[in-house]
C-alpha cells in the first residue's frame, strides 16, 4: 500500500507557505512541522513584516509546533521547509531536537551545511524534496525584485 503523506506531500504545503510569503513581499520561504501525519506548524518568513531577523520559516514553525504541543521538543515531528536552514535555524532545531528536516531547495551560500552548523545527532535529515520548485519561486522572487529596483 501507497503511502499518501509522503514528504512530497507536505512539502507542497510548505511550497504553498512559500507563495504565501512571495505575495507579501517576503523571501519566499515557507515551513510545515508535521507529527504524526498532521499538520501542526504552517508558516513562512516574516522578516520583514516582523522587522526582525530571527523571523525566519523556520524559527516561526519551531514556536508554533511547540505552542501546540505544550513543551519545548520537537522529538517525535517533521519538519518540511523550501530552503535549507541557514546556521540560525539549524542551531534552534538542534536544541528542539526535531527527529527529521526535509528541505527542498539548498543554499550554497548561507545553509547550514556550507556553514558547517549541526543538527542534533538523532535527527535525520532529507534534502531535494520538490527543489525545483522551490528554487524556481525564489529565482522568481529575485528578478521580480531587481526589476523594481
Amino acid at each position: 500500500m501507497i503511502n499518501p503523506f509522503d514528504d512530497t506531500y507536505f512539502m507542497k504545503f510548505a511550497l504553498q507557505e512559500a507563495e504565501l510569503a512571495f505575495e507579501k513581499g517576503e523571501i519566499p520561504v515557507g515551513a510545515v512541522i508535521v507529527v504524526d501525519n498532521r499538520v501542526i506548524a504552517r508558516t513562512h518568513n516574516l522578516t520583514e513584516l516582523l522587522n526582525d531577523v530571527t523571523a525566519h520559516a523556520e524559527m516561526q514553525a519551531i514556536t508554533s509546533a511547540a505552542n501546540f504541543l505544550g513543551g519545548k521538543y520537537l522529538n517525535k515531528c517533521t519538519l518540511y521547509v523550501t530552503l535549507e536552514p541557514c546556521q540560525m535555524c539549524a542551531g534552534a532545531l538542534y536544541w528542539s531536537q526535531i527527529s527529521k528536516v526535509v528541505y527542498g531547495a539548498s543554499d550554497l551560500q548561507r545553509g547550514f551545511k556550507i556553514m558547517g552548523t549541526q543538527l542534533h545527532p538523532k535527527t535525520e535529515v532529507v534534502s531535494g524534496v520538490l527543489a525545483a520548485e522551490a528554487s524556481a519561486l525564489m529565482k522568481r522572487f529575485f528578478v521580480e525584485k531587481r526589476n523594481l529596483n
